[in-house]
């Protein structure tokens, strides 16, 4: 597990190695969730990365809204905070990412 203070250093970790999954929080410093998710898809498209990471935005934003947002930037699933384990579980056998 690795974990980012905020979306730059998310984006850092992602360009440097390869994650199964990742947990993107929406709300960050420097550089929200929304704005990371869109610079990882980029890199992706960019470098040909035909396998592209899951992404699942984690939020206290709960409106319908929030959720279609979160997708249309290229997030794969949405959960609210505090979120859980066993919904998280769910999502990862939907996205069959391993547990």
């Amino acid at each position: 597990m690795v974990i980012a203070n905020n979306g730059v250093e998310a984006i850092e970790h992602f360009c440097q190695r390869k994650f199964d999954v990742i947990l993107m929080d929406i709300m960050m410093p420097v550089m929200d969730g929304i704005e990371a998710t869109v610079k990882i898809r980029e890199f992706e498209n960019k470098n040909k990365i035909e396998k592209r990471t899951p992404i699942i935005a984690l939020t206290a934003n709960t409106m319908d809204n929030d959720r279609d947002k979160c997708i249309s930037y290229g997030m794969d699933e949405f959960m609210a905070k505090p979120f859980d384990i066993e919904k998280l579980n769910s999502i990862f056998d939907e996205l069959k990412i391993p547990s």
